[in-house]
């Protein structure tokens, strides 16, 4: 399901049933598809708020398919189909109706959704006549238009009070699913979705443990939600969110909110709020900059025409060459200095790729950050790590109580992470992702070997 609606700038359509493989797949710019669709479902002779009804109908039917990811979400490779026992007609390489036309160029970028609901409404509708159905009646439209009925109270008196037709912008169709895997540690909007998707999940599924903490960060207890979904679905339970695992909870949520159907559960805005910028670029600052600042600076360390930058939280010039600089070695088009989630996966997968080959132990000063964030209730070497650098820090900060190496992530952990965020000057919530990894190193190289030494700088240590 994708993150908010919006218009395509092409649509792949089926041209057959949806298990005909022998049927070809065309793409086509949805502003034709719709006229395409308008010119073979309705009659250009209609007068123009019937016209204009229908013509709301089918954006918004195909915006569904499209918002829901219908087929993409079961394995198909297009969009929508042409059958009309599944979809709507398109007759390709068909002629478009004059009048059609015109109307389609005002009205393509608009579509009908319920009252406090974001995505595009299934907005069901059949001929009247031949074949009847629960939704838009398309000769009952006509019949209402001549008695003087406005497009708008055509769509009330079928679909009910309740309407908004709202607008969209075009873009270029992206897919949902993020380009990497999700797992522990991870931050991002997409883990949020996923946290926001299971747990409506588990209502029909009570297997499925409820996530406590919906708030973008892949923890134990997304984990464990992720690893108990794949079982039950028949995917191996791995507790990592790749595209098959993407998909599915993606096509288990839309059936279970039933998105497709007349009687649609509804997506609330709340439900897709976003809890990290999407776009990184010049002029922000916050956390989310500082990780990016990191990132860069290791990567910079080691690709030498990668500019190093300084870890400010601001995003600065420096920061933005820094970013084209990356950009351009990593072969990434526009080399625009905008940190959007092809750049950001890129710069993830980098900066992975050098934690992966330095050792975690007998580092020249201290160990980097592990790229993923720290919470509790996990285990790894590097919380022992950690545990250690505060344990050291204590004793210079009495107010810091010292921790036990044991590698988990427990209450007693917590309380020395929030103890040292209050001491620097951080949120003090007790996670710790790149920035408060950053200081907590940066404090222990300083107070350890006398001077301060950034915690990326490895000279020595090969990339594998």
């Amino acid at each position: 399901m994708l993150s908010e609606p919006y218009i395509p700038e092409t649509i792949t359509v089926h041209l057959g049933k949806p298990d005909d493989t022998s049927a070809e797949n065309v793409t086509v710019p949805f502003i034709e598809y719709i006229k395409n669709v308008a010119s073979s479902e309705i009659f250009p002779t209609w007068d123009e708020s019937a016209l204009r009804a229908n013509i709301y109908v089918i954006v918004t039917y195909a915006l569904n398919r499209l918002y829901t990811e219908w087929y993409t979400s079961k394995g198909y490779d297009f969009d929508i189909t042409s059958s009309t026992q599944y979809d709507q007609a398109f007759v390709y390489g068909r002629d478009i109706f004059e009048n059609i036309s015109r109307i389609v160029d005002e009205l393509f970028n608009n579509y009908v959704t319920k009252q406090g609901n974001i995505e595009p409404y299934f907005t069901a509708f059949c001929n009247g006549t031949t074949v009847t159905c629960s939704g838009l009646s398309q000769w009952g439209s006509q019949e209402l238009a001549q008695k003087g009925y406005v497009p708008y109270d055509i769509l009330t008196y079928y679909y009910g009070k309740d309407l908004n037709i709202l607008s969209a912008e075009i873009r270029s169709p992206e897919p949902s699913y993020p380009g990497i895997p999700l797992q522990l540690g991870m931050a991002r909007n997409e883990v949020k979705t996923i946290q926001i998707q299971l747990n409506r999940i588990s209502r029909n599924y009570p297997l499925i443990p409820k996530i406590p903490d919906v708030d973008g960060i892949f923890d134990v207890s997304t984990e464990d939600a992720v690893r108990t979904f794949q079982s039950i679905f028949n995917l191996n339970p791995t507790g990592i969110v790749d595209k098959s695992t993407w998909y599915k909870i993606s096509y288990i949520y839309i059936s279970v909110k039933r998105l497709g159907e007349l009687n649609s559960e509804g997506i609330t805005y709340e439900e897709v709020s976003k809890q990290f910028p999407e776009e990184l670029r010049i002029g922000m600052q916050g956390n989310d900059i500082s990780t990016l600042q990191y990132y860069l600076a290791v990567i910079g360390a080691y690709y030498e025409r990668v500019s190093p930058v300084d870890i400010t939280g601001y995003f600065g010039t420096n920061t933005e060459q820094s970013v084209i600089s990356f950009q351009k070695v990593f072969g990434i088009d526009p080399a625009n200095g905008v940190v959007n989630r092809n750049t950001w996966n890129e710069i993830y997968r980098a900066y992975d790729g050098i934690l992966n080959s330095l050792p975690i132990e007998d580092i020249n000063t201290t160990v980097p950050y592990p790229n993923i964030i720290l919470k509790e209730g996990m285990s790894n070497d590097y919380i022992r790590v950690m545990q250690e650098y505060l344990t050291y820090i204590s004793q210079t900060y009495p107010n810091i109580p010292a921790v036990s190496n044991t590698g988990y992530f427990g209450t007693v952990t917590k309380s020395a992470v929030i103890a040292f965020q209050k001491q620097f000057g951080l949120q003090p919530n007790g996670i710790v992702g790149s920035t408060t990894w950053d200081a907590i190193s940066r404090e222990y190289s300083n107070l350890r070997y006398g001077e301060e030494k950034l915690p990326y700088q490895y000279p020595g240590y090969v990339i594998k």
